[in-house]
């Protein structure tokens, strides 16, 4: 009889999902459909057991962490390994910017689950609830490491890595000890009746310090991905017109497409070519050309051997006036002095005196009097 249309408890549906994330972890082709697959798979299952806990009320803000069953220990960590698997979900077709922050936002959202379950039952240490009332004060801009100074971020970095060590091993070994191994293995003799419970549970919390260190961590990575993300321009869409078609649609979608990047403005193509045109000295960084406009430039696009430019005249004037190397006024212009105004004596007081100092200076001084070389 065929029973795969019977529903599945939280328990299958949990070991389901925990069996496809193990298999991840040894996985070396990150980009092959078969893993991506496995990767939708497992946060579907995740995603799955967070509607049946919820649905069977197995957690409770009036509980402590002492009326959880050790058996339902582990569900408190669904949210944790969701929120690491959707991390690795991929960015759409496109791979845009704006796929990968909609992504990010979700993973956030399952840390953030995963904290607040883990603080009502206080289970988090003083440091950590520490670091927890600095991410709520500001989540996007929330880091590890308060302090500016490198070598302060270099030992604070050096510190979270031993930190995250230390626990690993402890977790590791309590993992290697019979009495968890008699209660993790159900084809043991007597099922898990004849594990340590206590151990079980040492074992379980020290998991769970450990996924809260690895939570805090990814939350400031995910907050770095996104300040290089905020920094990267949208891609714009595709479109190369098939050989010998003379559809007018598809020469209209042509040029809609090169006009979308003659107007991409400078500072987003500044980001696209890896950085600034120029130096602070007027050193020129990257390879461009100069136009006349950029009506101009249209026309031409679709010249045979047609170069495109990376600013027009206007704006590398815009930018050269930006970066301080136009120096404004002189010339011509100098020379347009503005009316003095008669109203104003303490000026025109000033003027005089500074005239009358002048002609003092003259007097006093004749043309050539200052050369005496050539005289006898």
């Amino acid at each position: 009889m065929d029973n795969t249309d019977e529903p599945r408890s939280l328990k299958q549906v949990f070991a389901d999902a925990e069996t496809k994330r193990l298999s991840l972890e040894n996985s070396t082709d990150t980009t092959s459909q078969s893993y991506l697959d496995t990767v939708s798979s497992a946060v579907q299952g995740y995603r799955d057991c967070l509607g049946f806990t919820e649905k069977l009320s197995i957690f409770s803000p009036n509980e402590t962490f002492e009326d959880i069953s050790t058996s339902d220990l582990p569900y408190l960590l669904i949210s944790y390994y969701l929120a690491e698997l959707t991390q690795k979900l991929p960015s759409g077709r496109n791979n845009s910017p704006s796929e990968r922050k909609t992504i990010l936002a979700s993973a956030r959202e399952s840390y953030e689950r995963y904290l607040h379950i883990i603080d009502s039952y206080e289970l988090l240490s003083p440091p950590y609830k520490k670091l927890l009332e600095t991410y709520h004060g500001s989540p996007t801009t929330f880091s590890t490491v308060s302090s500016a100074d490198p070598a302060a971020r270099r030992n604070s970095k050096m510190a979270n890595f031993k930190a995250e060590k230390e626990l690993r091993t402890k977790l590791d070994f309590l993992r290697r000890q019979p009495e968890y191994a008699s209660f993790d293995d159900p084809n043991a003799s007597g099922g898990r009746s004849g594990a340590d419970e206590e151990a079980v549970r040492d074992v379980y919390l020290a998991n769970i310090n450990y996924t809260t260190h690895i939570t805090f961590q990814s939350l400031e990575s995910m907050n770095r991905e996104l300040d290089m993300l905020s920094m990267a321009p949208e891609p714009l869409l595709p479109f190369s017109r098939p050989e010998n078609s003379d559809d007018p649609r598809d020469r209209a979608r042509e040029e809609a497409n090169e006009a979308a990047r003659l107007d991409m403005p400078l500072r987003r193509l500044q980001s696209a070519l890896g950085g600034p045109l120029l130096s602070k000295q007027g050193k020129p960084l990257q390879p461009f050309t100069l136009v006349g406009s950029r009506q101009e430039l249209a026309k031409g696009v679709f010249r045979p051997g047609h170069n495109l430019p990376t600013m027009s005249i206007d704006e590398y004037l815009d930018e050269e006036r930006r970066r301080g190397g136009i120096i404004e006024g002189g010339g011509e212009a100098s020379w347009h002095r503005p009316e003095p105004d008669e109203d104003d004596i303490a000026k025109a007081d000033a003027e005089t005196m500074k005239a009358r100092a002048w002609d003092e200076y003259v007097e006093a001084n004749p043309k050539g009097s200052g050369n005496t070389l050539n005289r006898g």
